[in-house]
């Protein structure tokens, strides 16, 4: 087609006169990777599948190019609106999401006066903490004040005593007609999973639900949240969220339905939160994949098929943020809470960037909640209802993660419910082997954390926060190993010997000056070094003298001159010698160094290492 009118009758090619062959894309994707050298000419051109899909941390591949016969035995999805509502719980988001800020400042006044600021400037409901986690329970009249109960949506969050906050809400609430939306937010499960609270008996849980489930239907309001982020801030993946959430559910359906309630009443009353990450297409997928399961879970529970829809809060991943570098935490965010939307979230909570310094400031506040308004207003990101519906490799990832956290909800349930699967240790030992794959992947760098272990900027001024309540939720960051070597900095450097010209050595000496500032470590950089005396004569000057010394070169100057120059170094008093980059025959013998760098290598390990010759 040319020009922009349409033809006046037959079908519309959206993809014009496209007659390629699956094999043509084979082809041309093969010729690139042969040209970045990670297939050779004896690869066949079908090799680029094993080598462009991306594994999960639940084994789940994520394909590089989605293809039909992805779909072709895939379940049907329905329509949004529809169940087992995969593609969404409604069927038109033109007002968008629910834009919802946190609220955890202990200073009553103050969160007062965030809460009116943000609510006059695009926030549409409230999540405040309530408890050691944050606000006081005799505040809370405090940090309410001024606040619209029927206009804006009020979720408390008060992990310690959800019974007494739910009944200090009413009496707030007392004669109102509350928001749609609105949620007592009790999660004893959730509490439990977080050792918050010492629940671990199934009674004391039931009581508490059932309880909050009487004063929510007095003042008509949701009573429940199944957090799956308790799990997820401990580093659970995709799936074990999802099972673990599964799971939590089931409970609470069981609790109230015990409580003297019907199923189809329950399950109004329960509102489920997620974490998204900045993994776009398994966020997205997470989020549809969520609604199919516990649509599953009430078709079961025999809940009519209209009242099957999952009401979803989703909030931006904890633990994939950093403390270092905290802007960076507002790229994160930005990508997750677009994920989050386009995969269908009712309700998006944008944290702010600074969020793990401490209490975020008035600035950072502003930005969080005007990320999801630019998707909405600016990008339109919600005026489809599925925007990734029908797109063959989302289709797939989200049966892939469906049908694997079906299965982690079996596990659970096998194990006697979720609070039997936390009290024996099978739940958290399941997670414990993500955490430790994924740290070891962190490690390696293979899971890269810009401004952290990649690209670190060592001498950053970081802003200062006032500190969180002493309640405040524990959280793993992804990076905590390599933030531990950024909060205690080596005052000692490592001397660059940099070999050759600039040209022929910046490659690998900003390389190995990155790699050590993510341990927390400086360097000297020499400059243009063309021999030995020109190394010797940097090395012995006023910024050398290191114990510690990297020779960063080209593999040729290596092997012209590496040698000579490491027992140089060594006799000019150098204690440690490393090599950026592979020793061998064509660079230097392993056994004339004393340690290397090169991608690859396990960054923790040689980074400790590195740490102690230094000290």
């Amino acid at each position: 087609m040319t020009g922009s009118t349409p033809p006046e009758s037959g079908p519309l090619s959206l993809a014009g006169n496209q007659d390629h062959e699956l094999s043509d894309w084979e082809q041309i994707a093969a010729a690139v990777l042969r040209k970045s050298g990670r297939l050779t000419d004896a690869d066949p051109d079908d090799a680029v599948w094993a080598k462009l899909t991306r594994t999960t941390l639940d084994g789940i591949a994520v394909t590089p190019l989605g293809t039909a016969a992805l779909v072709e035995s895939l379940p049907p999805t329905g329509l949004p609106g529809q169940a087992p509502f995969t593609r969404g719980r409604r069927t038109t988001r033109e007002d968008g999401w629910d834009i919802r800020p946190l609220f955890c400042d202990p200073d009553a006044a103050a969160t007062a006066s965030a809460v009116l600021t943000d609510l006059e400037n695009g926030a549409t409901s409230i999540w405040l903490q309530v408890g050691d986690a944050g606000i006081a329970l005799a505040d809370l009249p405090t940090a309410l004040k001024g606040v619209l109960l029927d206009a804006a949506p009020v979720i408390i969050d008060a992990p310690g005593d959800a019974v007494a906050a739910a009944r200090a809400f009413a009496d707030r609430a007392a004669g109102q007609k509350l928001a749609e939306g609105t949620n007592l937010g009790a999660d004893p499960i959730g509490a439990a999973a977080r050792g918050m609270v010492s629940t671990s008996s199934t009674t004391v849980a039931s009581t508490t639900v059932a309880a909050v489930a009487e004063i929510a239907l007095e003042i008509g309001s949701l009573a429940l949240v199944v957090d799956g982020t308790a799990v997820h801030d401990i580093g659970a993946s995709d799936v074990q969220e999802l099972g673990y959430a599964a799971a939590v559910g089931a409970a609470y359906l069981r609790a109230l339905v015990a409580a003297g309630h019907d199923v189809t009443t329950a399950a109004s009353l329960i509102e489920f939160r997620y974490a998204a990450t900045d993994e776009q297409f398994p966020t997205i997928a997470k989020f549809r994949a969520a609604r199919r399961l516990w649509a599953r879970v009430l078709e079961l529970s025999d809940v009519p098929a209209e009242q099957r829809g999952q009401r979803q809060h989703a909030v931006t991943s904890r633990p994939m943020m950093s403390k270092y570098d905290p802007w960076v935490n507002m790229l994160r965010t930005c990508v997750a809470s677009f994920a989050a939307g386009v995969g269908g979230a009712d309700a998006v909570t944008v944290l702010p960037f600074d969020a793990p310094l401490g209490l975020p400031d008035a600035f950072s506040r502003r930005i969080a909640r005007n990320t999801s308004s630019l998707l909405i207003s600016e990008s339109h990101v919600a005026k489809v209802s599925d925007p990734a519906g029908g797109a063959y490799g989302v289709e797939k990832l989200t049966d892939d993660l469906a049908i694997a956290a079906w299965a982690e909800f079996g596990r659970i349930e096998e194990a006697g419910g979720v609070l039997a699967a936390l009290s024996d240790g099978s739940l958290h030992g399941r997670i414990d082997t993500v955490v430790a794959e994924r740290e070891a992947e962190i490690a390696r760098r293979k899971r890269p954390l810009t401004g952290l272990t990649e690209f670190p900027n060592l001498h950053e001024t970081l802003p200062t926060r006032l500190p969180y309540a002493d309640g405040a939720i524990a959280v793993r960051p992804y990076g905590h190993a390599f933030e531990a070597f950024r909060d205690a900095p080596t005052a000692n450097k490592v001397f660059l010997a940099t070999m050759g010209t600039v040209a022929a050595h910046t490659a690998r000496s900003t390389f190995a000056a990155n790699l050590f500032a993510a341990g927390g470590i400086d360097t000297v950089n020499a400059g243009r070094n063309d021999d030995v005396e020109a190394v010797l004569k940097a090395y012995t000057g006023p910024d050398g003298n290191q114990a510690v010394v990297c020779l960063v070169g080209a593999d040729k100057a290596y092997a012209e001159w590496g040698t000579d120059l490491v027992a140089a170094l060594r006799d000019a008093g150098a204690k440690h010698l490393i090599l950026a980059g592979k020793p061998g025959a064509k660079t230097i013998a392993g056994d004339t160094v004393d340690d290397w760098a090169a991608m690859g290598v396990d960054a923790l390990d040689f980074l400790t290492r590195t740490r102690e010759r230094l000290s």
